[in-house]
């Protein structure tokens, strides 16, 4: 018997099939990754340059003047903190009270469970508004209070309906067998249940962690405390400055104010972008963490008919 293994024939079309599927993903590949690669060589390149969009491939006249600009403005690093500790404490809530109300609602023990379960799910189809969700975080005196940016998303319908289908995958006999030797509901949760669900509670965790760092219009509307500002609407006050700059350059009426306008906003551009990539890096260290739960999450966790 030879020992020497026959190449399988590989049909022509699927070899074009193939080839054309590379192609598309490729290109949307790179529609999705060059604007990030497009602001970052921007934000190390001559700021000069950027603002005339002579910066396209390839960054020239290297420097880091920007990101040791940004460093030194005070405003930041506050906003900084404050982005990351709504991060991490958003996301544990979040995560906690959805894997304990999901848990929940599969247990026939809890009192009226389909009544609350179909109340949770219905607030996901149903809209107050802005202007009563405003009045109703004021009354709960959660204005210019930090616990607005917990409170108010710890409880997620869709991510309840995700945890409470991946539990509902679990074989029954496991809890059946704690109750048995005498575990409790948390008793239960705690030792059985939170221990096989680490897949859903990590694809939860990675929607909640980005939600909360790119959030920035609850600070918009119910926060004027400074202290509070996050690092995304430091970027959005940012960007409005910048348009502001962009109106001053024209209407500037003589050549000596033009060339001030002109510096400033080419300074501004260049802080922006470089602003921009301080907000966005920290949250795409995120994915890599989390990446091998996240598929086997979502599959089993998902909604089923």
């Amino acid at each position: 018997m030879s020992n020497t293994k026959k190449r399988r024939k590989v049909d022509p079309a699927d070899r074009l099939l193939s080839i054309v599927t590379y192609v598309i993903y490729t290109f949307f590949t790179f529609v999705c990754v060059y604007p990030f690669y497009y602001i970052f060589i921007n934000t190390i390149s001559s700021n000069e340059l950027s603002q005339r969009g002579k910066i396209t491939f390839w960054p020239k006249e290297f420097h880091l003047t920007n990101y040791i600009n940004v460093s030194h403005i005070p405003s930041l690093m506050d906003a900084f903190n404050v982005s990351l500790r709504r991060t991490i404490i958003g996301t544990l809530f979040t995560v906690a009270t959805s894997a304990f109300l999901g848990y929940m609602f599969t247990r026939e023990t809890m009192w009226k469970r389909k009544i609350w379960y179909r109340f949770v799910v219905a607030t996901m189809y149903f809209n107050a508004g802005i202007i009563p969700w405003f009045i109703t975080m004021k009354n709960l005196g959660l204005y210019n209070n930090f616990w607005v940016y917990i409170l108010p998303t710890a409880v997620s319908p869709f991510y309840i309906v995700l945890c409470k289908t991946f539990v509902e995958s679990i074989p029954k006999e496991l809890t059946d067998a704690a109750e048995i030797d005498g575990a409790g509901t948390l008793r239960t949760f705690w030792s059985i249940i939170l221990p096989v669900i680490k897949p859903i509670l990590a694809t939860v965790a990675i929607f909640t962690a980005v939600a909360q760092w790119n959030s920035f219009q609850d600070t918009l509307l119910l926060v004027t405390d400074q202290k509070l500002y996050t690092l995304q609407f430091t970027l959005y006050n940012y960007i409005n400055q910048a348009s502001s700059l962009k109106s001053l350059v024209n209407n500037a009426t003589n050549s000596s104010s033009l060339a001030a306008s002109l510096a400033h906003a080419a300074n501004a551009t260049s802080i922006r972008m470089t602003v921009t990539i301080v907000v966005v890096f920290p949250i795409i260290l995120v994915y890599p963490i989390f990446q091998r739960f996240f598929v086997k999450g979502i599959m089993i966790g998902a909604v089923k008919g």
